[in-house]
């Protein structure tokens, strides 16, 4: 089973490729996957009849016990061979169905390849947890399959509309598997069925799961999803809403129901949505004039009565619903499939329009014609035996509920079945049937419910041959519920299996003849008052008319307004709420947030913990020192009405903390937490040259105290937390072998370095792509043109001497303060600049009252011994000090410097190249370092340690981390690059078009 997951999987990779080397003919290969499910169900046919159940254990995450758990007992291999078969079949279909030059084949074949794998995850396993993850990947490649045609407005409502309802029911589903799960013992789906756990939170439990299996399978009263979703293809339709999809959640309730049937709550629940739904259904299918739209509603009706059969609890009624549910996935998708190639061949849906159509195609009204009659339940088929052993079940009560609801149960399943037969002729009628189409000619002649009148009918003689790839898919699956229906003691023997899983009942059985009956009344009767109601088709739409026209006078809305009001009302509070509580305001949010955490917990922190007795203030006196200096800025910044005055006080608290830590003993902290106070000190300087000068021009005095009240609690709630929490601890901290792992699995004296690229290298890689992700977001927010754009460089800069780039007043270019007269002044020709001797490449570039000589020739002195250090620093970290990131912040630091000494050109001839190839290479070489090591037979991001002799060099120690560590660096530097060209140098840029702009303007 997990192999054929595997081929699924395959597929779906191999479908983009497949479909645009074949075109549509693709399809019949992507079919073969889903044809191997049908398969293997087959070849293990014998197995599970005798009760030798396959069963596949795969190790997933053994420390939390999860496995991938597959078993195929009697109701999976059911599933698996309906899912498999007729999706191979609807694949194949597709091959013809879609138009040559089609566009999105390539997602949909992809899509639909990945709905079939989703399905055979989910019946075949046998871990709740693993159910729902396959549960929820059938919901979200059936939002992407419904909404196939994203053009389409009715396709985009519909495809949102079924996402929203489901993905609300598998979470009210995901919460009762977790009660199960935790009061069993054990998350294995066949355990728990045999063993079910009882109590109060189990039955709340129950409760959630008939939930998560009602949005699924379309029950009232959010059945309307599924006709809206009748807005997808046509093969969407056979597949996910006859065979697969809305199955789901009947599979669920079989699956369950021989645990918990016997509770009231599940009765109740099953009954009403079952009776329901079969009878709502029915009756709105009476009156759809689209073919799709008769089956939709149709198909929410058999749904409801399916759900009744395999929920009530016996055996006899167990047997009967999974017997109705492989009848209806064959004559469901055959008509489907059939309405498919009358719209293909006709252009129209409209049964008002069509006619003639059975003469024409009569292979097509052949299929429909077998499909039909299985539905309605007419014999030799399979939909009449299993209705038949329905009857038979209910007249036959296990007494699990009291008998007037069994009969109430019995009334609403014959009305049910009599308006199927009712929707079914009319659906074989309206499709297949010559009729006389003209005015006053009865039903056909109806006008829609907008009151616009039908369109001209069709003319038979326009009709085109179809290709066998439409025809014969549908016919097959005709065929099928014919030939089940032949060998009825065949299909108990396979079935019965599981309908000995229920406690209690009689056996059922499944036959073609039951003899003279109560059963067979009841047959003649549905089949007698449904023929009737389709014969009086306009008698029965009148009164639906006035009926709806009622409903309408008493403002009494149907499911899909409520629904669509209830989002309306959802958007509208979510707006108002939004409107409140965002601001727009940054100081407001964090002032919440620390205020949130300081009353709620700093409470149950003063009120219900045991502070220590024995408390220091400081082991030594530069330690009180370096705190009043941190309290006194901090106190400054809180109260300060520039910005630039706020930054520099936050920076000298940041570079406190940096003392506190090496007077704690550890350098590495102190290190990176100056680097870090540096380049944030001069990232948000560049900032600030975009901002006032001052937070606000009002002096508001009250908000500065309110600010430092806000920080003071907050300082003082978090110093309280650092107090009491060491003593909270209960278990020794993993910490606590670190240094001894350090060395002897990391092969380092660095135990900071050792942790982050060893220990803890999860987490590292996490860290790295939460900046390659902040890098993405700074350059998208600032940048205005494509990002990959020209890095200005040195040679760049002879058009920004004549003003295309324009680097400030240098360059811009007043009359009077252009670069020739600035060179005239200093009795230079313009002729010799480019051989004068600069400190920097770039520095020409800078206007003469920008430029600093001095910084120039420190910049020039200082950056090559800076990327030295910071060689060092990147190479000695394993065991001293240092490592890939301090490596990193040292040369964003030397960057930083050339980018403030020499301009946005010096920036690009210090770093020519662009501050993504950066981000990628160094993810890309954690990610193989990591990788690696797995291949070579290890784990991932285990870590090898060579011990070599260099000549000249000497005995060298080289751990594999250290790639790791280089991918840590690349990713530093090319965050503080983007940075500085984002917020620096594209900034500058922006700053002179608009200086230009004002001159030219003046």
């Amino acid at each position: 089973m997990l192999q054929l997951l595997v081929a699924h999987l395959l597929m779906v990779l191999l479908a983009p490729a497949i479909i645009s080397w074949l075109g549509r003919r693709g399809f019949l290969v992507l079919a073969l996957a889903p044809a191997s499910a049908a398969v293997y169900a087959l070849a293990c046919t014998s197995r599970v009849m005798h009760g030798d159940v396959p069963v596949q254990h795969w190790q997933w995450i053994p420390q939390l016990g999860l496995t991938l758990t597959f078993r195929l007992d009697t109701l999976s291999w059911l599933m698996l061979l309906l899912v498999g078969g007729v999706g191979a079949l609807v694949l194949v279909y597709c091959s013809a169905y879609f138009a040559p030059s089609a566009h999105g084949l390539r997602r949909f074949g992809a899509t639909l390849v990945g709905f079939a794998g989703s399905m055979v995850g989910l019946v075949t396993a046998d871990d709740m947890l693993l159910l729902f993850v396959f549960w929820e990947l059938t919901t979200v490649a059936s939002y992407l399959l419904i909404g196939h045609y994203a053009e389409r407005k009715a396709s985009r409502r519909a495809a949102m509309q079924a996402i929203i309802i489901t993905t609300a029911g598998g979470l009210a589903m995901l919460v009762g598997v977790v009660i199960l799960g935790e009061a069993a013992g054990t998350y294995s789906l066949s355990q728990v069925v045999a063993h079910p756990p009882s109590g109060t939170a189990v039955t709340a439990a129950v409760v959630c799961l008939l939930a998560g299996a009602a949005t699924k399978s379309a029950l009232i009263p959010l059945h309307f999803w599924l006709p809206a979703a009748m807005a997808a293809p046509t093969p969407v339709s056979a597949y996910l809403h006859a065979a697969a999809m809305v199955k789901a959640g009947v599979y669920l309730v079989a699956r369950f129901a021989p645990a918990y049937a016997h509770l009231a709550v599940w009765q109740t629940i099953v009954i009403v949505l079952g009776c329901g739904t079969l009878l709502l259904g029915g009756y709105r299918a009476l009156r759809q004039q689209d073919l799709k739209l008769v089956l939709a509603f149709g198909t929410v009706s058999q749904l409801g009565l399916i759900t009744l059969l395999v929920g009530l609890g016996s055996r006899a009624t167990a047997l009967a619903g999974i017997a109705m549910l492989g009848a209806h996935a064959m004559f469901k998708a055959s008509l489907f499939l059939v309405t498919g190639v009358v719209d293909a061949a006709t252009g129209t849906r409209d049964l008002r329009r069509l006619t003639g159509v059975g003469r024409k195609m009569p292979v097509t009204a052949l299929a429909g014609g077998l499909a039909t009659a299985s539905m309605i339940g007419l014999p030799p088929f399979a939909g009449y035996v299993a209705k038949e052993a329905g009857l038979e079940a209910l007249l036959h009560p296990a007494g699990i509920v009291p008998g007037w609801v069994d009969g109430l149960v019995l009334a609403a399943v014959v009305v049910g079945s009599m308006l199927t037969v009712a929707y079914g002729l009319r659906f074989f009628w309206g499709a297949f049937a010559t009729k006389n189409l003209g005015a006053g000619a009865g039903t056909e002649a109806l006008p829609d419910a907008d009151g616009t009148p039908a369109q001209p009918p069709i003319d038979p003689s326009t009709l085109h041959i179809q290709s066998p790839f439409l025809t014969v898919p549908p016919l097959v699956l005709a065929m099928l519920g014919l030939a089940a229906a032949l060998v009825p003691h065949l299909g108990t023997e396979l079935l019965e299996p599981y309908a000995e899983t229920l406690p209690v009942g009689e056996r059922g059985h499944l036959a073609l003849w039951g003899g003279f009956g109560p059963a067979l009344g009841l047959t003649v009767l549905i089949l007698g008052v449904g023929v009737l109601a389709w014969w009086r088709r306009v008698r029965v739409e009148g009164f639906q008319a006035r009926v709806g026209a009622w409903y309408l006078r008493h403002h009494l809305p149907e499911a899909d307004v409520v629904y669509r009001r209830s989002m309306r009302r959802l958007d509208d509070a979510a707006a108002d709420v939004t409107s409140f509580t965002q601001r727009g305001s940054l100081p407001f949010y964090l002032g919440v947030i620390v205020i949130v955490m300081a009353a709620f917990p700093g409470v149950v922190l003063v009120t219900h913990t045991t502070w220590p007795q024995d408390l220091r203030g400081w082991d030594t006196p530069a330690q009180a020192v370096a705190v009043a200096a941190i309290g006194v800025a901090a106190v400054l910044a809180a109260r300060s009405r520039r910005r630039l005055k706020a930054v520099f006080l936050a920076g000298i608290a940041g570079y406190g903390n940096a003392v506190l830590f090496m007077l704690h003993g550890a350098p590495d902290l102190a290190l990176t937490q100056v680097l870090v106070e540096t380049v944030t000190l001069v990232v948000m300087v560049l900032v600030l040259r975009r901002l006032p000068p001052y937070f606000s021009n009002r002096p508001l005095a009250r908000s500065r105290w309110t600010r430092l009240a806000i920080g003071l609690v907050a300082g003082v709630t978090v110093m309280a937390f650092a107090v009491v929490a060491p003593n909270a601890r209960m278990a020794t901290p993993v910490s606590a072998q670190f240094p001894d792992e350090a060395y002897s699995y990391g092969g380092g004296k660095n135990i900071v370095n050792v942790t982050l690229v060893d220990i803890r290298a999860w987490d590292t890689m996490g860290e790295i792509s939460v900046l390659l992700v902040a890098a993405t977001g700074v350059a998208s927010l600032v940048f205005l043109r494509r990002r990959g754009g020209a890095i200005l460089r040195a040679e760049d800069s002879e058009r920004a001497r004549v003003g295309d780039e324009a680097p400030g007043v240098w360059s811009g270019g007043t009359d009077e303060d252009d670069r020739g007269a600035a060179l005239r002044r200093r009795g230079t020709a313009p002729e010799a600049w480019n051989r004068m001797q600069v400190w920097l490449r770039a520095s020409a570039t800078l206007a003469p009252r920008r430029r600093s000589v001095i910084f120039e020739v420190v910049a020039r002195l200082l950056f090559h011994s800076m990327i030295v250090y910071a060689a060092f620093l990147l190479f000695s970290g394993h065991n001293n000090p240092g490592g890939g990131f301090a490596a990193g912040l040292v040369v964003g630091i030397a960057l930083v410097v050339r980018y403030l000494a020499g301009g946005r050109y010096e920036l690009g001839e210090a770093a020519p190249v662009q501050p993504g190839v950066l981000l990628g290479t160094g993810l890309f070489l954690s990610v193989g370092v990591g990788l690696a090591a797995m291949l070579a037979g290890g784990e991932v991001l285990q870590s090898t340690i060579f011990d070599l002799h260099v000549p000249l060099v000497g005995e060298v120690h080289l751990v594999t981390s250290l790639f790791f560590d280089i991918g840590v660096f690349l990713v530093v530097v090319g965050l503080v690059l983007d940075i500085l060209r984002s917020l620096g140098a594209e900034i500058d840029r922006h700053a002179d078009l608009e200086l230009r702009a004002v001159r030219e303007d003046d």
